[in-house]
């Protein structure tokens, strides 16, 4: 909060949880809305009425009744009871003892064993072959921290099993997010996590954690200070598609990361894969402002823009300097078979909900996107 950072943990004590859970449900205002990121992204996307989504998660009936009449849940996916996600949000400038909000977020925390299991992966798999879908969208890996160490490895290795199977050509997009854990991080990026997807999603915090857990670029920075610095950004988004994308000599199925903060988004792809980059990322972009303000359009008063007027695309000897042109606002750059689209986003002042933005922003971006296949 003190940073104004989004984050989640895993909250290990399950009755102290069960309480707060059933005292913050029961309270005459509270708001119950869909949750678990894979939910909000089908959600987003069952909102384009000639979409059909197929949800696979443990969904309950509180949950079941909330979702779009586009989104379908195999039988085997129901339980009878709902996980319940809590969700703290902030304004900016709000207190908390000594510490205050420089902006608005929110602090997600749960006792989420069947997500954090991955239960419904199998589930979803073989029913991709009836329902033969155009995109495949995974999330959920981070909610693995729950799990010990043994069964964290033992469900990654399955987890790449699952993702094998779905049949070549569909593209997969994995979002991430907030995670602590380094050894389950690394895991990700090293145990064929990350060769078997064609698409991430992530923010600043989880794209620095995750440089951090490899060894990447800038992995010395402890912190982001303010709004995260862009040739640092596309410096760790360059390394991570040179390292573990799809190259000649790699036979990896990455081959774009669509990324999120506050300020601005950056869509990285590898050059022949992806088309209409432009109006996917500013698409993500004007969601952020909309969806934040819960308006249909942009409303200018109730904006403001934060991204850097000018910057460097990176800090190795390949950046150049940018200047932002408010009537060209996506920049485009390339660097070794890689482009990169970036947008400043117009940043709701007062939001009215912080939670979900990444799923939707990352839901928007796909659904502007041109896959090329590659068979």
């Amino acid at each position: 909060m003190g940073k104004g950072a989004a984050a989640e943990r895993f909250f290990s004590d399950k009755e102290t949880f069960h309480d707060i859970a059933r005292i913050a449900s029961e309270f005459p205002g509270a708001q119950h809305y869909v949750g678990g990121n894979a939910a909000l992204i089908g959600q987003k996307l069952a909102a384009n009425s000639d979409l059909k989504v197929l949800l696979c998660g443990p969904v309950g009936p509180k949950l079941h009744e909330l979702l779009d009449d586009n989104v379908f849940v195999p039988p085997e996916s129901l339980q009878e009871v709902d996980e319940f996600h809590l969700i703290l949000e902030y304004q900016a400038g709000e207190e908390w003892g000594q510490l205050k909000a420089p902006h608005a977020n929110r602090f997600i925390f749960s006792h989420d064993l069947s997500n954090g299991a991955m239960n419904m992966l199998e589930v979803f798999v073989s029913s991709l072959e009836e329902f033969q879908p155009d995109l495949v969208v995974l999330s959920g890996l981070h909610m693995m921290e729950g799990q010990s160490k043994e069964l964290q490895r033992k469900r990654l290795l399955e987890v790449v099993t699952s993702i094998s199977d779905i049949p070549t050509g569909i593209p997969v997009h994995l979002e991430l997010a907030s995670m602590t854990n380094r050894e389950l991080m690394s895991s990700i990026v090293h145990q064929q996590v990350f060769p078997a997807v064609t698409s991430l999603g992530l923010n600043e915090q989880e794209l620095l954690f995750l440089s951090q857990s490899a060894s990447g670029p800038h992995s010395s920075l402890s912190s982001w200070n303010g709004v995260p610095d862009v040739g640092m950004v596309s410096d760790i988004l360059f390394w991570i598609l040179k390292e573990h994308g799809r190259s000649k000599s790699r036979a990896s199925d990455l081959t774009r990361i669509h990324f999120h903060t506050l300020a601005y988004h950056i869509l990285a792809t590898v050059d022949g894969h992806w088309a209409n980059q432009l109006a996917a990322v500013a698409a993500g972009a004007r969601m952020a402002g909309t969806q934040a303000c819960a308006t249909e359009t942009i409303n200018a008063s109730r904006v403001s823009l934060r991204a850097p007027r000018e910057f460097m695309t990176s800090h190795s000897e390949a950046g150049s300097r940018i200047v932002v042109n408010p009537n060209k606002p996506v920049v485009e750059w390339h660097r070794e078979g890689i482009s990169f689209h970036f947008t400043p986003v117009l940043v709701c002042k007062d939001p009215i909900r912080t939670v979900g933005l990444g799923d939707a922003i990352s839901a928007e971006g796909l659904f502007y996107s041109e896959v090329h296949p590659h068979y």
